[in-house]
């Protein structure tokens, strides 16, 4: 892969953990919002527990998501950003222009998910 290619996937990670970051700090302080909240009855407790456990959902997938663009940040900096990590063969870049902390080729990608 070329280093201007490189750069390119660089800056669309960085962008993407950038944005990330924000929406994991929003909704830590919307859960501390909803954790100070006033319940005045199971209804309101309800609702409140409800929208915690969501809240709760979207940042665990969004921390998993952070988790594996800094994966891809460190594969650019080992040198190893666009191979697959099943069966080492290159990342095509329109899988990396869709997905670019993708790990796996698209031959390999409904193997591992798969074998999930």
């Amino acid at each position: 892969m070329q280093e201007k290619e490189l750069e390119f996937f660089k800056i669309q990670l960085l962008d993407a953990k950038e944005h990330i970051l924000q929406n994991v700090n929003l909704a830590s302080k919307e859960l501390e919002q909803l954790q100070n909240q006033e319940n005045n009855d199971d209804m309101d407790f309800a609702s409140m527990r409800s929208d915690a456990l969501i809240e709760q959902v979207i940042s665990d997938q969004q921390n998993a998501e952070l988790a594996d663009i800094e994966h891809a940040l460190s594969r650019i900096e080992n040198g190893n950003y666009n191979i697959c990590e099943m069966c080492t063969e290159a990342i095509g870049i329109s899988r990396l222009k869709a997905k670019p902390y993708a790990k796996f080729c698209m031959t390999c990608r409904p193997l591992y998910e798969k074998s999930q």
